[in-house]
Protein backbone atom coordinates (compact mmCIF):
# COMPACT_ATOMS: atom_id res chain seq x y z
CA UNK A 1 0.00 0.00 0.00
CA UNK A 2 1.69 3.41 -1.33
CA UNK A 3 1.50 6.30 1.51
CA UNK A 4 -0.88 8.10 -0.53
CA UNK A 5 -3.32 5.37 -0.28
CA UNK A 6 -3.00 4.75 3.18
CA UNK A 7 -3.10 8.50 3.87
CA UNK A 8 -6.92 8.54 1.88
CA UNK A 9 -7.56 5.33 3.67
CA UNK A 10 -6.83 6.42 7.62
CA UNK A 11 -8.74 9.90 6.16
CA UNK A 12 -12.12 7.95 5.55
CA UNK A 13 -11.42 5.75 8.52
CA UNK A 14 -11.15 8.58 10.69
CA UNK A 15 -14.28 10.05 9.40
CA UNK A 16 -15.86 7.30 10.18
CA UNK A 17 -14.55 7.51 13.69
CA UNK A 18 -16.12 10.44 14.05
CA UNK A 19 -19.18 9.87 12.76
CA UNK A 20 -19.59 6.50 15.59
CA UNK A 21 -18.08 8.30 18.23
CA UNK A 22 -20.90 10.97 17.90
CA UNK A 23 -23.57 8.49 18.00
CA UNK A 24 -22.57 6.63 21.06
CA UNK A 25 -21.91 10.12 22.78
CA UNK A 26 -25.60 10.97 22.05
CA UNK A 27 -27.10 7.56 23.43
CA UNK A 28 -27.35 8.79 26.68
CA UNK A 29 -30.91 6.85 27.65
CA UNK A 30 -29.97 3.93 30.47
CA UNK A 31 -32.67 1.78 30.21
CA UNK A 32 -34.03 -2.30 29.70
CA UNK A 33 -34.22 -2.85 25.72
CA UNK A 34 -37.19 -4.39 24.42
CA UNK A 35 -36.09 -6.54 21.09
CA UNK A 36 -38.33 -8.81 18.64
CA UNK A 37 -36.37 -11.44 16.85
CA UNK A 38 -39.22 -11.95 14.03
CA UNK A 39 -39.08 -13.59 10.76
CA UNK A 40 -39.36 -16.61 8.06
CA UNK A 41 -35.92 -17.45 9.03
CA UNK A 42 -33.83 -19.88 11.23
CA UNK A 43 -31.87 -18.46 14.26
CA UNK A 44 -34.35 -16.68 16.03
CA UNK A 45 -34.37 -18.79 19.20
CA UNK A 46 -30.89 -19.33 18.62
CA UNK A 47 -30.49 -15.42 18.58
CA UNK A 48 -32.01 -14.65 21.60
CA UNK A 49 -29.88 -17.64 23.63
CA UNK A 50 -26.91 -16.17 22.73
CA UNK A 51 -27.84 -13.02 24.23
CA UNK A 52 -28.58 -15.20 27.67
CA UNK A 53 -25.39 -16.91 27.33
CA UNK A 54 -24.22 -12.81 27.27
CA UNK A 55 -26.02 -11.65 30.25
CA UNK A 56 -25.03 -14.87 32.60
CA UNK A 57 -21.50 -14.44 31.12
CA UNK A 58 -21.71 -10.71 32.82
CA UNK A 59 -22.30 -12.33 35.80
CA UNK A 60 -26.30 -11.15 35.22
CA UNK A 61 -29.35 -12.96 36.32
CA UNK A 62 -31.50 -14.44 33.05
CA UNK A 63 -34.79 -16.29 32.57
CA UNK A 64 -36.20 -18.29 29.84
CA UNK A 65 -40.04 -18.87 29.38
CA UNK A 66 -40.25 -21.12 26.32
CA UNK A 67 -43.82 -21.95 23.90
CA UNK A 68 -44.31 -24.45 21.82
CA UNK A 69 -40.64 -26.19 21.90
CA UNK A 70 -41.27 -27.38 25.23
CA UNK A 71 -41.09 -31.50 24.42
CA UNK A 72 -37.66 -31.53 22.14
CA UNK A 73 -34.18 -31.84 23.87
CA UNK A 74 -33.15 -28.60 24.02
CA UNK A 75 -29.26 -28.11 24.45
CA UNK A 76 -29.40 -24.79 25.32
CA UNK A 77 -31.25 -25.27 28.20
CA UNK A 78 -29.12 -28.06 29.29
CA UNK A 79 -26.23 -25.36 29.24
CA UNK A 80 -27.72 -22.67 30.64
CA UNK A 81 -30.00 -24.39 33.91
CA UNK A 82 -26.30 -25.61 34.67
CA UNK A 83 -25.38 -21.57 34.80
CA UNK A 84 -28.30 -20.74 37.18
CA UNK A 85 -30.92 -19.90 34.33
CA UNK A 86 -34.44 -20.03 35.35
CA UNK A 87 -36.47 -22.01 32.53
CA UNK A 88 -40.38 -22.68 32.42
CA UNK A 89 -41.41 -24.63 29.47
CA UNK A 90 -44.80 -24.95 27.82
CA UNK A 91 -43.88 -28.82 27.21
CA UNK A 92 -46.91 -29.10 24.86
CA UNK A 93 -44.71 -29.45 21.75
CA UNK A 94 -45.92 -28.53 18.47
CA UNK A 95 -49.54 -27.14 18.28
CA UNK A 96 -49.86 -28.58 14.78
CA UNK A 97 -48.97 -32.18 17.03
CA UNK A 98 -51.20 -31.47 20.18
CA UNK A 99 -54.26 -30.66 17.67
CA UNK A 100 -56.03 -29.71 21.09
CA UNK A 101 -57.09 -25.81 21.72
CA UNK A 102 -58.07 -26.12 25.20
CA UNK A 103 -55.24 -27.93 26.32
CA UNK A 104 -52.44 -25.60 24.07
CA UNK A 105 -54.54 -22.52 25.82
CA UNK A 106 -54.30 -24.11 29.28
CA UNK A 107 -50.66 -24.74 28.86
CA UNK A 108 -49.51 -21.36 27.61
CA UNK A 109 -51.72 -19.78 30.20
CA UNK A 110 -49.51 -21.48 32.60
CA UNK A 111 -46.50 -20.67 31.19
CA UNK A 112 -47.42 -17.03 30.60
CA UNK A 113 -48.08 -16.76 34.72
CA UNK A 114 -44.55 -17.55 35.13
CA UNK A 115 -43.72 -15.55 32.41
CA UNK A 116 -45.48 -12.69 34.16
CA UNK A 117 -43.78 -13.51 37.80
CA UNK A 118 -40.42 -13.14 35.61
CA UNK A 119 -41.40 -9.82 33.81
CA UNK A 120 -42.00 -8.15 37.25
CA UNK A 121 -39.01 -9.57 39.03
CA UNK A 122 -36.55 -6.88 39.23
CA UNK A 123 -34.01 -8.60 40.21
CA UNK A 124 -34.28 -10.38 36.69
CA UNK A 125 -32.01 -8.86 34.26
CA UNK A 126 -32.92 -9.92 30.82
CA UNK A 127 -36.20 -12.57 30.09
CA UNK A 128 -36.24 -14.55 26.91
CA UNK A 129 -40.19 -15.24 25.80
CA UNK A 130 -39.28 -17.65 23.07
CA UNK A 131 -41.83 -18.69 20.50
CA UNK A 132 -44.56 -16.04 22.21
CA UNK A 133 -45.50 -14.97 19.03
CA UNK A 134 -47.37 -17.78 18.14
CA UNK A 135 -48.90 -17.54 21.41
CA UNK A 136 -50.55 -14.47 20.53
CA UNK A 137 -51.15 -14.85 16.82
CA UNK A 138 -53.54 -18.30 18.00
CA UNK A 139 -55.24 -16.01 20.63
CA UNK A 140 -53.86 -18.46 23.40
CA UNK A 141 -52.92 -14.89 25.21
CA UNK A 142 -54.06 -11.76 24.87
CA UNK A 143 -51.96 -9.13 23.29
CA UNK A 144 -52.89 -6.41 25.74
CA UNK A 145 -51.70 -8.59 28.26
CA UNK A 146 -48.70 -9.03 27.27
CA UNK A 147 -48.14 -5.54 26.15
CA UNK A 148 -49.01 -4.21 29.97
CA UNK A 149 -46.41 -7.14 31.65
CA UNK A 150 -43.78 -5.47 29.08
CA UNK A 151 -44.64 -1.98 30.01
CA UNK A 152 -44.75 -2.69 33.53
CA UNK A 153 -41.49 -4.68 33.85
CA UNK A 154 -38.86 -2.98 36.22
CA UNK A 155 -36.73 -0.26 33.50
CA UNK A 156 -33.39 -2.04 33.85
CA UNK A 157 -35.00 -5.37 33.02
CA UNK A 158 -34.66 -6.56 29.08
CA UNK A 159 -36.85 -8.46 26.93
CA UNK A 160 -36.10 -10.57 24.17
CA UNK A 161 -39.63 -12.28 22.01
CA UNK A 162 -38.91 -14.49 19.37
CA UNK A 163 -41.08 -15.93 16.93
CA UNK A 164 -42.62 -15.09 13.79
CA UNK A 165 -45.06 -13.12 12.63
CA UNK A 166 -44.83 -10.80 15.47
CA UNK A 167 -47.76 -8.44 16.08
CA UNK A 168 -47.35 -4.49 15.08
CA UNK A 169 -48.13 -3.84 18.25
CA UNK A 170 -45.32 -5.64 19.59
CA UNK A 171 -42.94 -4.29 17.07
CA UNK A 172 -44.13 -1.15 17.63
CA UNK A 173 -43.10 -1.20 20.86
CA UNK A 174 -40.02 -2.65 20.89
CA UNK A 175 -36.43 -0.83 20.86
CA UNK A 176 -35.02 -3.06 18.59
CA UNK A 177 -36.31 -5.98 15.83
CA UNK A 178 -34.42 -8.10 13.88
CA UNK A 179 -36.34 -10.01 11.14
CA UNK A 180 -34.61 -12.98 10.38
CA UNK A 181 -34.98 -13.97 6.43
CA UNK A 182 -35.11 -17.47 4.95
CA UNK A 183 -32.99 -17.37 1.91
CA UNK A 184 -32.05 -21.55 2.09
CA UNK A 185 -32.88 -23.92 5.09
CA UNK A 186 -31.72 -28.12 4.99
CA UNK A 187 -34.57 -28.86 5.99
CA UNK A 188 -36.66 -28.05 2.26
CA UNK A 189 -33.94 -30.30 0.84
CA UNK A 190 -34.93 -33.33 3.29
CA UNK A 191 -32.15 -32.99 5.49
CA UNK A 192 -33.43 -33.91 9.11
CA UNK A 193 -32.52 -31.51 12.12
CA UNK A 194 -29.19 -32.39 13.73
CA UNK A 195 -28.93 -32.81 17.43
CA UNK A 196 -26.48 -29.96 18.32
CA UNK A 197 -27.30 -27.65 15.45
CA UNK A 198 -30.50 -27.27 15.32
CA UNK A 199 -31.54 -28.46 18.89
Amino acid sequence: MTDKSNDKHQQRQQKVKEQVDARVAAAQDVKGIFQVITGNGKGKSTSGFGVVARCVGHGKKAAVCQFIKGTWECGERNLLQGAGVEFAVMNTGFTWDTQNKEADTAAAQATWQESKRMLADSSIDLVLLDELTYMVTYGYIDLNEVVSALNNRPPMQSVIITGRAAHRTLTDLADTVSEVRNVKHAFDSGIKALEGFDY
